[in-house]
């Protein structure tokens, strides 16, 4: 559990300083991610520094996910947006709501249910079918990007945090399903296309919709899919008795980072232009 928290601290900053280092790269003109910001941003320590955070945050997730049932690495992983949501406050002084703030409460109060009610990480290995229907669906994901690219604006942004979201669920499922390296494994393709999709689309979501629903979309997408394939495939379990309270912290915690989603992307102070937006 301790990995798992630690994994959504480090993602939760990464997001703040990568805010802050492309903010800092100044770039000339334009929206959203784009070539001048991205090379410009390299160059900030604060965004080398996310990047850091990142990496050391995908290997504490990958530690967590060999130790942990699915559904409580994912609701930790959800509840990254309440650490940015705090860091945000303080740091890019930007203020939170009453609501808010007891959303970030609550999510802490989901993950302490989740700690209490979790068992250990199921022993099943998955069949060769799971591992071929992940392989599929990574490969669904960027036909949904494609698709989604063609909707209106407001369900596009739904639809391509969905599809994110679905592309970081076979990441964390591939994750606990790697035995060694066997690149004949079909598991090991759907990381890499499953990983990279979801990355494209999130992206592509935050440049051409809401944060907020895209970022909504996307914790759904890795959060409860993955969480049934761990419980229904893998063998994930909960402590004798207390399967309902696994439930409802489960509940709980995506619940209260859904209300944070605007914080998927770290938001700008009321005075930063729109074009160093990440």
């Amino acid at each position: 559990m301790i990995c798992a928290l630690a994994s959504s601290v480090c993602f939760g900053a990464a997001s703040v300083l990568q805010a802050m280092g492309a903010r800092a790269a100044e770039p000339g003109t334009g929206g959203g991610v784009d070539v001048a910001l991205m090379w410009r941003a390299l160059r900030q320590w604060r965004y080398l520094a996310g990047l850091g955070m990142d990496g050391l945050g995908f290997v504490l997730q990958i530690v967590a996910l060999r130790t942990l049932p699915i559904y409580v690495v994912g609701a930790a992983l959800a509840a990254s947006l309440a650490v940015t949501a705090v860091i945000a406050s303080r740091v890019l002084k930007v203020r939170l709501s009453r609501v808010e703030w007891a959303a970030v409460a609550v999510v802490c109060a989901g993950l302490a249910m989740l700690a209490l009610a979790s068992g250990k990480e199921g022993h099943r290995d998955g069949s060769e079918a799971l591992r071929w229907a992940l392989l599929g669906i990574s490969f669904g994901v960027l036909l949904l990007g494609v698709g989604a690219g063609r909707l209106p604006e407001r369900p596009r942004a739904l639809v391509l945090g969905l599809g994110a979201g679905f592309g970081f669920g076979v990441v964390e499922v591939a994750v606990r399903l790697i035995d060694g390296i066997d690149f004949a494994d079909p598991v090991w393709y759907a990381l890499l296309v499953g990983g990279g999709a979801a990355f494209v689309l999130l992206t592509s979501a935050l440049q051409r919709g809401s944060v907020t629903t895209a970022t909504a979309g996307a914790v759904l997408g890795e959060t409860i899919g993955p969480a049934i394939v761990g419980v229904a495939w893998l063998g994930d379990r909960t402590r004798e008795g207390l399967g309902w309270l696994a439930i409802v912290g489960f509940a709980v915690a995506v619940a209260g980072s859904l209300t944070l989603a605007r914080f998927g992307e770290a938001p700008a102070p009321a005075s930063a232009p729109e074009s160093a937006t990440l």
